[in-house]
């Protein structure tokens, strides 16, 4: 198996503050809907924190906040230390963002798309001549990365997506579903690849996701959203304790936190 490149320090300039994301009593309404209130938490160096939440709860309106793509109307947010609202450019290159549905320049090769991000992000010519062939090659892509992106499955573009999030060593990651599409080979790669950025780089990583057996395995504290606030954020462990369901996994946790423990009315409903 090819080994992805690490994060390394080609581009990493600058104190290092003590949390790469401080999210700070947020709130956001969208007209008469209120979208967040009063969301708060951190993502600590070298830790993955995953966000999770029904449907609706607000996840994809607190990320958008941090990267910048819309403003709260109370409530602050710093990436290392910085407020967002500062300097929004500098602050986003140092955020590597994979969304969860990539919308990419499908009239580009897999190689320009790649070549273009590495521009945007101002990657010497050799830094990337090393990293993206070592991407290609760790996430099976190798061989189609002078086929157009019109042609590709949903899963390489997937893999597109995350080696452009990537590519220019961000020190604080957010992911929203990264693993969408992605064969079980890729999908272990990147996990194990997001908890050595980690461990060994300390990279935050803010990871959203609609799979909690994925939240469970690779994260190292949860922040459970409910109709726009923070209904509980802890270790799973704690949130197990928490919820009284000690030997129970994530998902038996979630469901009893946001009141929807019990669903054999349902499920019996639907079976007739």
């Amino acid at each position: 198996m090819s080994a992805l490149p690490s994060s390394g320090a080609v581009l990493r300039t600058g104190p290092v503050s003590p949390n790469p994301l401080e999210v700070d009593r947020i709130s956001k309404s969208f007209g008469s809907v209120r979208a967040l209130t009063d969301v708060s938490f951190a993502v600590p160096p070298g830790q993955i924190v995953g966000l999770l939440g029904p449907n609706g709860a607000g996840k994809s309106t607190t990320m958008k906040a941090v990267l910048g793509l819309i403003r709260p109307d109370a409530g602050m947010i710093r990436v290392f230390g910085r407020d967002v609202r500062e300097d929004p450019v500098s602050t986003k290159r140092q955020i590597g963002y994979v969304p969860e549905s990539p919308s990419l320049y499908e009239f580009l090769t897999g190689a320009e798309y790649l070549d273009f991000v590495a521009d945007m992000y101002s990657i010497p010519p050799d830094v990337r001549r090393e990293r993206i062939p070592q991407f290609l090659a760790g996430l099976e892509l190798a061989g189609h990365e002078n086929s157009l992106i019109s042609g590709y499955s949903q899963g390489m573009k997937q893999k597109v997506a995350l080696i452009a999030g990537l590519l220019h060593h961000p020190r604080l990651l957010v992911l929203d579903e990264p693993l969408n599409g992605l064969d079980p080979r890729s999908a272990r790669v990147v996990k194990d690849l997001l908890r050595n950025l980690a461990t060994s780089e300390g990279v935050g990583v803010l990871f959203s996701t609609h799979v909690l057996e994925i939240a469970q395995a690779i994260c190292d504290r949860v922040v459970i959203l409910s109709q726009g606030s923070v209904l509980a954020m802890d270790t799973v462990a704690a949130l197990r304790a928490h919820a009284g369901l000690g030997g129970s996994g994530l998902e038996d946790v979630f469901l009893a936190l946001t009141g929807t423990g019990d669903l054999s009315d349902v499920v019996a409903a639907l079976s007739r």
